[in-house]
């Protein structure tokens, strides 16, 4: 019977997108705020139509850009002369492995249930099961486990504690994830996107020393400053050529390589142009349970809950697209000297908009901010990449992945790239009681921390992101 219900959850994952599930959610969530069902069936519409127009501009933008992407790391890799024998092959992938194995399966089912209960006893303000198709974050951790230790339940518990963390993380920053991108009641919850967030805030003082808090660099301080030429349809324009004539070195003589540079530089201005138009839309979904919630929590003394949304929501948000798309040939470049990684990170490059969003949100559009700590955490993720290498293309094997010609290794340069919550995974790989507890531990003492310091630490990540000059309207 268990195994019926599994395999049900299992094809309700493989046949049913978010543009789907998360409508349907958005309706009876409407319901419960008292919403009129006809406002209620609007909410559900908008949501559906805005998810569906996230996925056909990024699935449309993807295939046009890739090619220039990865031949950009083949040329790069090409310059230094360094061989990097680990093929990044993407998070989509990296989902393919992880809910092939029979630990997906189970936590299909008991992280549903895990976070549904969490919400409901107040433990999160995060409504997580919105967003399961990112469960395979969590999963490809804990199958790593169970596949070197041929330990089931210490796979398990590295998933649950894991969860935890990103739950915790994902708190941390929904008033401003919520804020900043436009969408109430609103964050994104994915493992691999949110973790930046933590050291975004750690490095905050930092690089208010070099002043970066000053640097007027953000889409719409460009556009006051520059007029047209700064405007997101532009700046997407000069950046999709930039990548494309870095992608294109070595045949810049051909009119037919010039012809695909312009098509990537319109396909990413079309990006930054559409994109916001489907991101008002989404958050009109939102407007009547918001109205609704006031009147419901007029006191002031309701609970601040989020909704967890995919992160493709964010990832045409000007300051978004254009500090993950610079990101690109600095991580590629990054890559061939850094000491120590064996990583050539290609496929999830076009994944960094994604990665960046707790970076965005907590910096409030400060592209210099962005892009000097990127640069440094996704740093750190590849040498993590470069830790876990070997054993993740076991695993991808033995679930019946098959290994791209020429890879030595395989990872996923976005999901397994993660330096603080790797060192989780690290801790229940080594099978010690002592590391694990204090992988715990850590997550007792933060917990417990935001609980009773919530209003103070949530003051101080407003006051800090308000020390921009260069911010974003909100």
């Amino acid at each position: 019977m268990i195994d019926g219900i599994l395999m049900t959850m299992k094809a309700i994952i493989d046949n049913f997108s978010s543009a789907i599930i998360v409508p349907i959610i958005i309706f009876f969530i409407a319901l419960i705020f008292r919403v009129p069902p006809k406002k209620a069936f609007l909410s559900m519409m908008n949501a559906a139509v805005a998810l569906m127009g996230f996925t056909l501009l990024i699935g449309a933008f993807t295939p046009i850009i890739s090619p220039m992407i990865m031949s950009m790391s083949e040329t790069m890799s090409g310059i230094t002369g360094v061989a990097l024998s680990t093929f990044d092959v993407g998070w989509q992938a990296t989902a393919v492995v992880a809910f092939a194995t029979n630990a997906g399966m189970i936590y299909l089912g008991l992280g549903i249930l895990l976070q549904t209960v969490l919400f409901l006893v107040k433990w999160t303000n995060i409504f997580q099961p919105s967003d399961l198709w990112n469960n395979y974050s969590y999963i490809v951790w804990g199958a790593m486990v169970i596949y070197a230790t041929d330990n089931f339940l210490l796979g398990i518990a590295c998933m649950v504690l894991l969860n935890l963390y990103s739950l915790l993380i994902s708190e941390l920053i929904a008033k401003r994830w919520s804020a900043y991108y436009g969408y109430p009641h609103c964050t994104i919850i994915a493992m691999h996107n949110v973790e930046p967030a933590v050291f975004a805030v750690l490095i905050d003082p930092v690089l208010n020393l070099f002043r970066l808090d000053k640097v007027n660099l953000n889409p719409k301080a460009i556009e006051k400053k520059i007029g047209v030429f700064g405007e997101p349809m532009v700046i997407g324009l000069f950046i999709g050529m930039l990548i494309g004539i870095i992608g294109s070195i070595g045949h810049l003589d051909s009119l037919k390589t010039w012809g695909q540079i312009f098509y990537v530089a319109v396909a990413t201005c079309t990006i930054m142009a559409l994109f916001p138009k489907v991101a008002g839309v989404f958050a009109q979904a939102f407007a009547p349970i918001t109205d609704a919630a006031k009147k419901i929590m007029g006191d002031g003394k309701g609970r601040d809950w989020y909704i967890a949304v995919n992160d493709a929501v964010g990832y045409g948000e000007s300051a978004t697209l254009t500090s993950g798309l610079l990101l690109i040939p600095i991580m590629v470049f990054i890559a061939t000297i850094l000491p120590g990684n064996i990583v050539l990170p290609v496929v999830d490059l076009l994944a960094i908009p994604y990665m960046v969003q707790g970076l965005v949100s907590v910096y409030k559009g400060n592209m210099a901010k962005i892009i000097v700590a990127g640069a440094i955490w996704f740093s750190l993720g590849l040498l993590m990449c470069s830790q876990t290498a070997s054993l993740f293309t076991q695993v991808a094997v033995s679930a019946g992945f098959a290994i791209p010609a020429g890879a030595a290794l395989i990872t996923s340069f976005n999901i397994l790239g993660k330096p603080m919550l790797g060192l989780v995974f690290l801790a229940f790989l080594s099978q010690n009681p002592f590391y694990i507890g204090i992988s715990v531990a850590i997550y007792a003492v933060a917990y417990a921390a935001f609980r009773f310091k919530r209003g103070a630490i949530e003051d101080y990540m407003e006051k800090m992101a308000n020390r921009n000059t260069a911010v974003a309207e909100e």
